[in-house]
């Protein structure tokens, strides 16, 4: 997966701008509000999830204009493919020149992974934040997996409703059984595509964390879950009473959790900054790997601000040591990446491209 080239307009605070990336290592520097992210986010927009900034498409739109619009020319497979994003009341994507019925209709197209600063919830934050991860990051792989997770969720909100309800009207508890099967059905799908991914990132993360802390640390990851995938639909059952008197259900795969530790401690409680981005960015790489053996070929790797609170040896890691995709990186201060042996620099300034 490589961008040929990648242009905005009137998106975020840039006015316009094109840029033709190296093919390796990409390096976007500037000081804060200059629209280093902007770039990054927009990039992100082609894989058909959501923005990891905002949840409204109207903050995309440069102030004063009605109108935003993002293209991407890359080549997947070998094939050159083209994407376009326009924005104005809401997103509107196209592929190859061909309306697409919605932007998540891209997942799949163009696989991407992403660190941001907020990343660093992944690993310190509440399980909802590792849920997600795991759940955009197999999205991209399998949109089926969307589906399963939007009937999922819309079961449980209905199930949560019907046991509010239940002391006001008794006779509902028989609809409990049409719910409860249908939360069991994907609700299976869900567990057992979390476990197959995390699976198949532990075979990455110990090496790449290794990489990071030169040998000194060992990261692990386990799947924390409070229910089996086969026993779902019993546990539902024989749950119902004390779900009536919390409103809420209590059992299922929107209450499992990732364990993360390092040399047999949790991240979460003891990890510094440092090594909770370190960790981060270790999933990160490691979802590159996982998407590189399932689909054949590396995605894009997006780095933003994956600079902060790392030791020069972990920044020349980062810089020289992401082998084989195509990466950018953000940053403000031009000194971290002094020691880039091979790529590209570019200036931001006021939403422009100076070098």
């Amino acid at each position: 997966m490589k961008i040929e080239n990648f242009y905005c307009k009137n998106f975020r605070n840039i006015e316009e701008l094109f840029l033709s990336p190296d093919d390796g290592m990409n390096v976007i520097y500037g000081d804060n509000a200059n629209g280093k992210t902007n770039i990054i986010e927009g990039m992100w927009l082609f894989t058909g999830a959501k923005s990891f900034r905002t949840k409204t498409d109207s903050a995309f739109i440069r102030l004063g204009r009605k109108k935003a619009e993002i293209g991407l020319n890359f080549f997947s497979s070998g094939i050159k493919k083209e994407a376009k994003i326009e924005i104005e009341n809401r997103r509107n994507a196209f592929l190859n020149e061909n309306a697409l019925s919605s932007p998540s209709m891209l997942a799949g197209e163009f696989n991407a992974v992403i660190f941001s600063p907020s990343d660093l919830e992944i690993i310190g934050g509440a399980p909802a934040m590792r849920r997600n991860f795991t759940d955009t990051a197999i999205g991209q792989l399998y949109p089926s997996f969307i589906s399963s997770l939007r009937n999922y969720k819309r079961a449980v909100i209905q199930r949560n409703k019907i046991i509010k309800d239940f002391k006001f009207d008794a006779s509902i508890s028989v609809l409990l059984d049409s719910f409860e099967k249908e939360i069991a059905e994907n609700g299976r799908k869900i567990i057992a595509a979390r476990k197959k991914f995390l699976e198949l990132s532990k075979q990455y993360l110990t090496d790449i964390y290794s990489g990071l802390s030169s040998g000194k640390e060992e990261l692990c990851a386990e799947y924390i879950s409070n229910c089996k995938e086969e026993e779902l639909e019993e546990k539902l059952v024989l749950s119902r009473k004390e779900d009536m008197f919390s409103g809420i259900t209590t059992v299922g795969p929107h209450r499992d959790d990732i364990d993360f530790k390092i040399n047999g401690m949790s991240v979460r409680t003891y990890g510094s900054q440092g090594q909770k981005r370190s960790a981060a960015l270790s999933l990160k790489l490691s979802q590159a790997e996982v998407i590189k053996k399932i689909t054949g070929e590396y995605p894009v790797c997006l780095l933003d601000d994956v600079m902060s609170e790392l030791d020069p040896q972990r920044q020349n890691y980062v810089l020289n040591h992401i082998k084989d995709m195509q990466s950018f990186i953000t940053c403000c201060d031009p000194s971290n990446v002094k020691n880039l042996k091979k790529g590209r620099i570019f200036r931001i300034e006021n939403g422009s491209v100076k070098n």
